[in-house]
């Protein structure tokens, strides 16, 4: 029987390596790399061609949600499954949309990921239950008042994500770094979004992303 082929993408090397010791354990799988960013991860994918791709999402460099948008455009072959240790809507839905055909958390067992992973594989889609739970509740919280759509919504995946790094305070130039673009067009990006949410500062911007968790004191 053919092993399914694993590239793990995580910056902490403790998790690359326990996860590579539980997989290995497995007949089904062989892990053909590791990867500590987005970036590094896009290389290995060109270099080492593997079926399912193990995706972390907070990482430096490049975001593993912009390598998965990436992987999906340029190597349609391979499959990604987000592995992360957060659950909210605010990451799962962005990077479903980005090409992830899965999404399961670290604090899932070892079962669910195997499961996971083997979904993918054959191009089924895989959500942990509270994967799942956030994008029911996403759905549930998308329309707010009257009808009216509430604002984060009124984003793109990539201002939403320039939005989180703004707040983070990263600058213009090292979020163009990190997601591989012009500073122009980082800085068009924040217009646009701030635009939509009707936020003229900084501190309000700040203070908006806290109260959507898009980031947390």
């Amino acid at each position: 029987m053919n092993k399914i082929t694993v590239l793990i993408v995580d910056d902490h090397t403790l998790v690359r390596d326990g996860i590579r010791s539980l997989l290995e354990l497995c007949d089904d799988f062989e892990v053909v790399g590791e990867a500590a960013d987005g970036k590094e991860a896009l290389d290995k994918v060109k270099e080492l061609a593997p079926e399912v791709v193990l995706m972390d999402l907070a990482m430096p460099v490049m975001t593993g949600l912009e390598a998965t948008r990436r992987i999906r455009k340029e190597f349609p072959e391979t499959k990604v499954l987000a592995l992360t240790q957060y659950d909210d809507s605010e990451y799962v839905v962005p990077v479903i949309r980005a090409g992830a055909l899965g999404f399961v958390t670290k604090m899932g067992a070892f079962s669910e990921l195997v499961s996971a992973i083997q979904a993918v594989h054959k191009g089924d889609s895989f959500l942990s239950p509270s994967a799942a739970a956030a994008l029911v509740q996403e759905c549930q919280i998308n329309m707010t008042g009257e009808g009216e759509t509430d604002p984060y919504d009124r984003l793109t995946d990539r201002e939403k994500e320039v939005l989180k790094l703004v707040v983070e305070g990263k600058t213009t130039r090292e979020i163009a770094d990190m997601l591989v673009v012009s500073s122009k067009t980082v800085e068009s990006y924040k217009t646009s979004l701030m635009s939509k949410l009707d936020i003229h500062s900084r501190i309000d911007l700040i203070r908006f992303a806290i109260r959507k968790r898009v980031v947390t004191l």
